[in-house]
């Protein structure tokens, strides 16, 4: 039987969590989360109008879960140590059939023809930039040559990338290619000293 329409967002994101989880991106339904929530398939509609903003809001809340995870875990740290555990962050999350790349890819394909998915994709992704950026001048280090934003938007690009290689290419090096990135950060910390 159905539970009164008094389901939160956070409770059918848990449900299409756990669908996923169970049975893949390909087999996710708003009639499956509505199932594995115990609500009607109208209740998830409500909150979600299509599949593509069920999956948009699902990476938005990984997303910023990370974040804040990471903000609360680099409070006490130099920058570069933060950096450093932001790093160890995305390299977690870049392997083979990433669930959350495969989300995140996705809603980018999705986002090509929708323009409301393309537009909260960009949303997030200036958060991701802001935030990175925040780390990057936690300790008040700047370089004229490389803003700390600019430095922040190729860091996200170089992990974003780096996922989307890593997902095509079961054998991809992602230790190597993250202690690259790594040493791409610590050159531009010792430019600004």
């Amino acid at each position: 039987m159905a539970k009164p329409n008094v389901v939160s967002k956070a409770d059918l994101l848990a449900s299409a969590k756990r669908c996923i989880a169970e049975d893949g991106i390909g087999k996710l339904t708003l009639k499956a989360v509505a199932e594995g929530a115990g609500v009607t398939q109208g209740t998830v509609f409500y909150h979600f109008r299509t599949k593509d903003q069920l999956l948009f809001e699902i990476v938005k809340d990984l997303c910023e879960s990370s974040w804040n995870d990471l903000n609360n875990r680099t409070v006490s740290l130099e920058c570069r140590e933060g950096i450093g555990q932001a790093l160890q962050s995305a390299r977690s999350r870049c392997q083979y059939r990433s669930f959350y790349h495969q989300l995140f890819y996705s809603l980018v394909v999705a986002g090509f023809q929708q323009a409301d998915i393309r537009k909260q994709l960009g949303t997030l992704l200036r958060m991701e930039n802001d935030r990175l950026s925040q780390l990057l001048d936690g300790a008040g280090q700047r370089t004229e040559e490389l803003p700390s934003g600019t430095a922040a938007i190729l860091i996200n690009a170089l992990i974003d990338g780096l996922a989307l290689q890593a997902l095509l290419n079961e054998d991809f090096p992602v230790d190597d290619a993250y202690d690259a990135v790594e040493r791409l950060c610590n050159l531009w910390f010792d430019a600004s000293e």
